[in-house]
């Protein structure tokens, strides 16, 4: 059975679902409104456990979650919510051994999700021109300790990226549509390309320019988000839901034909093809 140690960073969850991180410390203690909690009362007890304040507040002490993490780190920028980041480690089969490039790093949220995904023995080569941000990110992997399994690099992707033969490949840029030629060098043949604009002019942008480049399988989302409140007797939506927040785009790369001639793709369905599509 798992136990918490000192050192450990855990999570007090309530009930009702708020959340406290906590690394724990010999001789700390835990402040909160609804009373104190000794760390020495932690360190050693299973996960899951229930612990009491003094006041009589129960808690349970788990292992916090990616999400939990997610959710909780330091912001300087607008970041990848968990919405998106579920379905672009999927549609780029990010997983453990995967080499994987991230080109604007931001605050790390995506960052921290393709890490966890590819550690132990995979790799991140995440791509910021500035310093500060890369700072910021830096910290926030440290905090849950998955730095080991991140290479950040302070470089202008418009001078192309320095890693080669990526398994994937995700632009979070300004002007994405300008960095492809970059990201066709750096993908491996198979790989999986991966992008998040705001607006739709900007997807249109984008097809106009994979239109004329060796991608296949582009697809174009957007996810919507909404929670319910978990009343038995009385379930409904809750008041406000997380709508909109990005577009994303999705692609392969392919070979080039024999002979060396690319095969542009044309982002239009002809018309059988739309047809087995609406089939299912």
């Amino acid at each position: 059975m798992p136990i918490a140690q000192e050192g450990d960073r855990i999570l007090l969850l309530s009930r009702r679902g708020r959340r406290f991180f906590v690394n724990l410390r010999r001789g700390d203690r835990f402040h909160t409104h609804k009373g104190v909690i000794e760390h020495d009362d932690m360190i050693g007890a299973p996960y899951g456990a229930p612990v009491v304040t003094h006041l009589d507040e129960t808690y349970y002490l788990m292992r916090p979650s990616i999400h939990d993490e997610l959710m909780s780190l330091k912001r300087v920028t607008q970041i990848i919510y968990p919405k998106e980041i579920g379905m672009i480690l999927l549609k780029l089969d990010v997983c453990a051994g995967r080499r994987v490039i991230e080109a604007g790093t931001g605050s790390g949220a995506l960052t921290m999700g393709l890490a966890h995904a590819v550690y132990p023995n995979g790799a991140v080569y995440s791509y910021e021109s500035r310093p500060e941000m890369l700072r910021v990110a830096r910290a926030n992997l440290e905090r849950v300790a998955l730095g080991g399994v991140v290479e950040f690099v302070e470089r202008d992707i418009a001078q192309g990226f320095v890693h080669q033969d990526a398994d994937a490949l995700f632009l979070d840029v300004r002007e994405p549509w300008d960095y492809i030629s970059q990201a066709m060098d750096a993908l491996a043949d198979g790989g999986h390309l991966g992008v998040l604009v705001p607006t739709t002019n900007q997807i249109v942008i984008l097809l106009e320019e994979l239109a004329h480049r060796p991608f296949v399988a582009i697809e174009v989302l957007e996810i919507l988000l909404r929670h319910y409140k978990p009343v038995p007797g009385r379930l409904r939506p809750e008041d406000t839901m997380v709508g909109h927040t990005g577009y994303l785009l999705f692609a392969r790369k392919v070979a080039p034909r024999p002979g060396g001639a690319s095969d542009p793709v044309d982002a239009a369905l002809d018309e059988d093809e739309e047809a087995g599509e609406d089939a299912l």
